[in-house]
């Protein structure tokens, strides 16, 4: 990164912001730090960086919401989503990446704007265990294609009207796997260079600074709330696929 002097700023503003939004949340850092990144950094490098900061964001959150954390309710999109990876990262090969984007784009902007306007929808609470691989197969194929890691099972324990510390309990733990088979693929493509490993490091205060003040207000927000900060950003997550 050329004029890091000058561009650094910006990459810790972004860095803070992203885990501002992930704390909030539990997902979106990789929307929110890439929207300015890609400004300053080659895209390598924000990929690199989304996964690198992602785990570690996914991991201190799914620490601080350990209590709500059922594993039982977790190995089905785990295996899922340990599936559906390794897919969605070969899909990379022949798929259109743009093709891609629009699709899931106009997905989950359709989703977003239905369940604002039926705030009543709700699949049933318990469903069978292969319906939750299903998902955590499509989720990791997702994750492997676009680098989104959890935003299908978001919705889908959005759909099933769970509390707000149980989705995140589910979402975010799956995240974390997503995560990890994908800086394990980066890793093996040599994709980690000095240089990024110094952004690394310098982002990491902010990170977790960003990361603790989103945990923060996580918790003083009500279960509406948290449902409409969900949907916003699924929105906001499909106009950045489409543009």
């Amino acid at each position: 990164m050329d004029g890091i002097a000058i561009e650094l700023p910006l990459f810790l503003l972004a860095t803070f912001a992203g885990g501002f939004v992930a704390g909030l949340s539990g997902f979106a850092f990789g929307l929110v730090a890439a929207s300015l990144w890609l400004y300053v950094l080659t895209p390598l490098q924000s990929a690199s960086l989304i996964v690198g900061f992602g785990l570690l964001v996914q991991g201190y959150s799914v620490w601080k919401l350990r209590a709500a954390i059922d594993w039982r309710r977790l190995w089905p999109f785990m295996i899922g989503a340990v599936a559906g990876v390794p897919v969605g990262v070969s899909l990379l090969t022949w798929a259109d990446p743009k093709s891609v984007r629009i699709t899931v784009g106009a997905i989950l902007i359709a989703y977003s704007l239905y369940a604002f306007l039926r705030p009543q929808l709700k699949i049933a609470t318990v469903v069978p265990p292969a319906a939750d691989i299903a998902v955590g197969f499509v989720n990791g194929l997702l994750g492997g294609l676009t680098g989104l890691a959890g935003i299908i099972i978001t919705i889908w324990c959005n759909l099933r009207g769970l509390p707000k510390d149980l989705q995140r309990a589910t979402f975010q733990p799956v995240a974390v796997v997503v995560f990890a088979m994908a800086a394990l693929s980066l890793g093996a493509r040599g994709s980690l260079t000095p240089e990024t490993a110094k952004l690394f490091a310098l982002g990491l205060p902010f990170l977790f600074a960003g990361t603790w003040l989103g945990l923060k207000l996580f918790g003083r927000i009500d279960e509406a709330t948290f449902r409409k900060i969900v949907l916003a950003l699924l929105v906001v997550s499909g106009v950045a696929l489409l543009f």
